[in-house]
């Protein structure tokens, strides 16, 4: 029996499907909201606009504020500033991952309730109650802020959703792969078999990522067409809803372990990483946690996919591998400070990273 499970199972109302958003008027006025304020982007927000029903709403006075377009400790203080300069009661975040990210902790750092309506699938940023924060000019800051409030409601259309940048549906799914990938040898412990949220966080896990193998193509096939299909929908739940359930319901035995512990390394100290998605420097985080894992099996069964999908599958193919070799030492020094890649249950030291990290550019550059 485990006596250090955390468990935050998700917003507290949920709803994804034409004309969802017109239902939030309900959670403000259960809020008894008079004073909202509107975290937005650019792009997003000029096509999120027409789904906005309650904008119309005369009960509530908006506030409307565009974000910097990271989730940073800057941003953060920006928004507290404005809901108290404005006297602000309810904040709600209409974008993608990092706005969704930094609604959530802005709203905890200044107290208010919050919901979010997501634009695009691309993590599950939207469900869960952490935000990976960023400096301004996008390196990682190296450090996720966790909180215990979580949002009220996560309200979306699936033709606000679908009307987005194909690229990030793919690192999305890229994403939520890692969940299964991260959390597999740590959840299959004995010591865990008894725990029945660690086993829900797993089954999840699991499903997600059987469900994208099986439908992911199509989905996205059909987000390219722009149809509605019923793959669609469900893939992209998945990616921002579903996926979020994992870490949820397991906490850190399921929440994320090496894949994205090199995602932040690399976004911390290889800038040109900068010009690929989380979701695709996770895809390669995901190589390198089979690599440890010494699943190279694993990794052969992935790499037509990852091939369909065009995933990085290491640093030489990404075309970020630096000259510096300091700078993989600083990296894989990042990633052993990380807690949870030490919960898998193998021998992890600063020199088996380093060898796994190279061994995996070798055994890619082979095939």
């Amino acid at each position: 029996m485990i006596d250090d499970l955390k468990v935050k199972v998700g917003p507290q109302y949920y709803r994804y499907a034409v004309n969802a958003i017109d239902e939030v008027v309900n959670v403000l006025d259960a809020h008894k909201a008079k004073t909202v304020l509107v975290v937005h982007g650019t792009i997003s927000w000029k096509k999120a606009k027409k789904f906005l029903t309650f904008l119309d709403s005369e009960k509530y006075r908006f506030v409307f504020h565009q974000y910097t377009g990271e989730c940073s400790y800057y941003g953060t203080d920006l928004i507290v500033d404005k809901v108290k300069i404005e006297n602000c009661d309810f904040i709600i975040g209409v974008g993608g991952g990092k706005l969704t990210d930094l609604v959530g902790y802005a709203a905890n750092v200044a107290n208010v309730p919050f919901g979010v309506i997501p634009t695009l699938t691309s993590n599950c940023a939207p469900w869960t109650p952490l935000s990976v924060m960023y400096k301004e000019n996008g390196d990682s800051e190296g450090k996720t802020e966790h909180f215990l409030q979580q949002a009220s409601f996560f309200i979306t259309d699936p033709r606000l959703v679908i009307d987005s940048p194909v690229e990030y549906f793919v690192a999305g799914i890229a994403d939520t792969l890692a969940k299964w990938y991260e959390s597999d040898l740590i959840t299959s412990q004995d010591f865990l078999q008894s725990e029945a949220f660690v086993s829900l966080a797993r089954y999840t896990a699991k499903i997600s990522k059987d469900v994208l193998m099986e439908k992911g193509n199509k989905a996205i096939e059909d987000m390219k067409k722009q149809v509605l299909s019923d793959e669609f929908i469900q893939c992209s739940e998945i990616v921002f809803a579903v996926a979020g359930l994992v870490g949820g319901l397991g906490d850190k035995y399921a929440r994320n372990a090496a894949a994205h512990a090199i995602h932040d390394g690399i976004a911390k100290y290889i800038h040109e990483s900068h010009k690929f998605l989380h979701g695709e420097k996770v895809a390669y985080g995901i190589f390198y946690q089979l690599a440890l894992e010494n699943k190279w099996n694993v990794i052969d069964e992935l790499i037509p996919y990852y091939e369909e999908l065009n995933l990085p599958q290491s640093l030489h193919h990404m075309g970020i591998y630096p000259e510096d070799e300091t700078v993989i030492d600083d990296v894989v020094r990042f990633v052993d400070s990380k807690a949870k890649v030490h919960l898998l249950p193998i021998e992890i030291n600063f020199n088996y990273l380093k060898e796994k990290l190279l061994e995996l550019e070798e055994y890619i550059s082979n095939k």
